[in-house]
């Protein structure tokens, strides 16, 4: 009973999906529903036509007579019948397709837009990722579902016709195809459910495989695959796992064969019952020839058709319960937004940063990452953060950037909470690399742009913006400069060193000409001359402005005017760096241990 109330309950997707079907196209949708109304009525037409035909033959036969107009008029009635449905269903076929095109195109930019209005949290939570990944399949792989209820609203109508012509003569033959038919439904349907159920828990074995997949055939990890020989490791554990899916899908699909072929018995027999009633009639001169021809033809489409419908409804059914996953994707709702009167980022910055007593713990843990943390940052002021992995060094930098709040506390921006602002207003004031910054596959001009997509075709900018990064240097040396196409996806893209890719992603943050820079960690694949250039450089171009970097070395976090040591989520440490060395605390200590590894 669970099963089948969850199917029912699963319809409910249905008319959400209709309406983003006609958000895509309306025009497309109303011609297609129009020409399958015409399509739906011609069977019943011709097989009217085709009585007819064989009842003025027989007559004719029966007198000697010879042909007459009106059987001619007939026959041509017949053929215009069936020519008007073989292009009728061309033009259907038509409009399917650029319903399909539109449909796809429309739910895949939903899914985007959706996705990244998301809070970062959700980019950290493997049920979210399950969810966005079935997401992003059911956005396409549910066309099946669109053209399901397009067959299924003409299989309705011509199967409607034919009831009625069947009705005429005897409510009961319908009554017994209808009857024999509900097995078959019933049991399909049962199927369908357990085939959702098994996809739904295979998810994530199949991220799995995909990542697998990623891993062994992706350029990044072919230098440690060879090395290690890890293509074993991997093939093995692929083909492990895909074993299991693969016997469990062909497990169901056994199940699913031998009952389908019992039902199917039934069913059949259901339609030759009502062929003997209309021989037997037609015997006893109860019905004519004509009759005889008509309701054969009658019966066997409208058995034909009502399994069809039992069939789309159970495709539709089962489709319904996989867009289940993409209609609670797009029904999920950010928890970090602009309130409804928010304010706009000051500019200029008066005040600055201040982080009061803040508490931060990251959702699914209990570690307090920050834990009461007071500072300011504040105008032209440049403070490096410095500390172990994990003691809260990126964090402060997304509680700044507004991609979390605290758990508890306040950080302010000139003296108002940071929930008060309005967020786009806010980031377009702060620029970040983070040392996981992207490699954009797309040109080194696009590379640049997408940090201010308003300035994506300023050339001037976007120079001036490589040249503050000294990525100027690396786009000069490249074939086609700042139209080259960056990275080795697309034909003719050159791929660049991690040093040269940290210069582009630099030069996204001066392009932004935002009031605060924020420097996570971005040189780590620099050495250590080329990254005391690039923050030599930060240094100088950050005058007048809010800076805060991080860095593991000594010699790029001291060109800072406040270095912040922290420690178990609080500020264990801060001041100059001479202050600090002569301090001798933990900050002397970790400078020692770098400097020593130079000696």
């Amino acid at each position: 009973m669970t099963a089948w109330r969850d199917r029912l309950q699963a319809l409910k997707n249905v008319p959400p999906v209709l309406k983003i079907v006609w958000d895509s196209g309306p025009s497309v949708v109303g011609l297609g529903l129009f020409f399958r109304v015409l399509v739906s009525l011609i069977p019943v037409s011709a097989a009217a036509v085709a009585g007819m035909i064989v009842d003025s033959i027989r007559a004719i036969v029966a007198h000697n007579g010879s042909p007459t107009p009106q059987l001619w008029i007939l026959v041509a009635t017949e053929f215009g019948l069936v020519m008007a449905g073989n292009v009728f269903g061309r033009i259907i076929d038509y409009y399917d397709r650029v319903l399909a095109d539109r449909y796809t195109r429309h739910v895949s930019i939903q899914v985007m837009e959706h996705a990244s209005s998301l809070d970062l949290q959700a980019y950290e939570d493997p049920i979210y990722y399950d969810r966005l990944e079935r997401a992003r399949v059911q956005a396409t792989d549910r066309l099946g579902m669109i053209q399901s209820i397009g067959r299924l609203f003409q299989q309705t109508v011509t199967t409607a016709a034919l009831a009625s012509a069947i009705l005429w003569y005897s409510p009961w033959l319908l009554l017994l195809l209808v009857g024999c038919l509900i097995p078959a439904f019933l049991g399909e349907s049962h199927f369908a459910f357990l085939n959702y159920a098994l996809n739904f828990r295979q998810t994530p074995v199949k991220r799995e495989l995909d990542y697998l997949r990623q891993v062994g055939g992706s350029k990044e990890a072919a230098k440690e695959l060879k090395l290690f020989g890890l293509n074993t490791f991997l093939s093995e554990r692929f083909t492990r796992l895909s074993d299991e899916i693969l016997d469990q899908n062909l497990s169901l699909s056994r199940r699913r064969l031998i009952a389908a072929s019992l039902l199917s018995f039934l069913s059949t027999a259901g339609y030759y019952g009502a062929y003997v009633w209309v021989i037997y009639n037609t015997v006893i001169r109860n019905l004519t020839i004509g009759n005889l021809v008509f309701l054969t033809t009658t019966l066997n489409n409208a058995q034909s058709n009502i399994s069809q419908i039992f069939s789309t409804l159970s495709s539709i059914a089962d489709q319904a319960l996989f867009l289940t996953d993409l209609l609670q994707f797009l029904e999920m709702k950010p928890k970090i937004v602009s309130p409804a009167h928010a304010l706009p980022a000051p500019r200029p910055i008066m005040q600055g940063f201040e982080f009061r007593n803040v508490t931060f713990v990251y959702p699914g843990t209990e570690r307090r990452v920050l834990n009461g943390l007071n500072f300011r940052l504040e105008p032209g002021e440049r403070i490096a953060l410095i500390g172990q992995n994990g003691q809260g060094k990126t964090t402060i930098v997304k509680l700044m950037a507004r991609l979390y709040d605290p758990t508890g506390g306040q950080v302010l921006l000139d003296g108002i909470d940071l929930r008060e602002y309005d967020i786009e207003n806010l980031c377009r004031e702060i620029g970040v690399i983070f040392q996981d910054f992207m490699r954009y596959e797309m040109t080194a001009n696009d590379n640049i742009g997408v940090g201010r997509v308003e300035f994506l075709h300023d050339a001037r900018r976007i120079r001036e913006a490589a040249e503050k990064s000294l990525a100027d240097q690396v786009i000069e040396r490249l074939p086609r400069k700042y139209a080259q196409m960056l990275g080795r996806r697309f034909e003719g893209g050159v791929d660049l060193s991690g040093g040269e890719w940290q210069k582009i992603a630099l030069a996204r943050a001066y392009l932004r000409e935002a009031q605060v820079l924020i420097l996570d960690e971005p040189t780590a694949a620099l050495d250590a001359r080329a990254e005391f250039e690039v923050f030599e450089r930060f240094n100088e171009l950050t005058v007048g402005k809010m800076a805060l970097f991080i860095s593991h070395r000594f010699s790029t976090v001291r060109m800072a005017e406040r270095i912040i040591v922290l420690e178990d989520g609080v500020i264990a440490e801060e001041g100059s760096h001479d202050r600090l060395v002569a301090h001798g605390g933990h900050y002397a200590e970790m400078f020692e241990l770098q400097a020593s590894s130079y000696r």
